[in-house]
């Protein structure tokens, strides 16, 4: 069975933030919902001054915390290593917030589900399906793509080629053949290892 994962590669992120939009326009979020984020650093003495791009999601982890914490078992992994959320067994809880090492599990306000108070044609549409209250909501790496093929939708829209999906355990993937063709040769970083979670969201720099 496959183990599905991203690697990022931090010196390819420009920091454009296609991702993010790709995300909501695949998912049909809230507004104060983002599943794939870019945080943004500056560094350096002025003039010589530059940023540094961390784009963060889900990290669809091996040992994945939030999990463990759901008292309706609404969080599930999948045999192919995704995490995602079965929103009609969520009784909105918010464990699963609380949880997560990573801050990747949100819980709309009912109040701010939709970008102009009332529903557009779009969001009845598009959105409407996606978005269910109470429920948490989190990546779950388009899994409705993956089932069709496809790659997750921050994958495919990234301009410079900065993600890289597939399957951590097949030596002959995309993302195993990135990593072997690197040089130099390089040990994937993954965030927070003190949490015990096994991410399966990767970087190199």
């Amino acid at each position: 069975m496959s183990h599905l994962g991203i690697l990022i590669d931090l010196k390819r992120c420009i920091g454009c933030d296609a991702c993010t939009i790709a995300c909501k326009q695949e998912q049909g979020t809230p507004p104060d919902v983002m599943f794939a984020r870019v945080l943004v650093r500056e560094y350096g003495t002025f003039p010589t001054v530059k940023k540094f791009f961390l784009p963060i999601l889900c990290n669809h982890c091996e040992e994945p915390a939030c999990v463990t914490a759901c008292p309706n078992e609404a969080i599930k992994k999948r045999p192919d290593g995704i995490v995602y959320v079965d929103a009609e067994e969520c009784s909105g809880a918010k464990c699963c917030v609380s949880a997560c090492p990573y801050g990747a599990i949100f819980y709309p306000s009912e109040d701010n589900l939709f970008y102009f108070g009332t529903t557009t044609d779009l969001e009845k549409y598009h959105s409407s399906k996606r978005v269910k209250f109470p429920a948490a909501m989190k990546c779950d790496f388009c899994m409705k793509r993956v089932d069709q093929g496809l790659e997750p939708a921050c994958v495919i829209t990234c301009p410079s080629g900065a993600r890289i999906f597939g399957d951590i355990d097949d030596p002959a993937s995309k993302l195993n053949v990135y990593l072997r063709e690197r040089t130099p040769l390089e040990e994937p970083i993954k965030l927070m290892p003190n949490a015990g979670t096994k991410p399966s969201v990767m970087y190199v720099t």
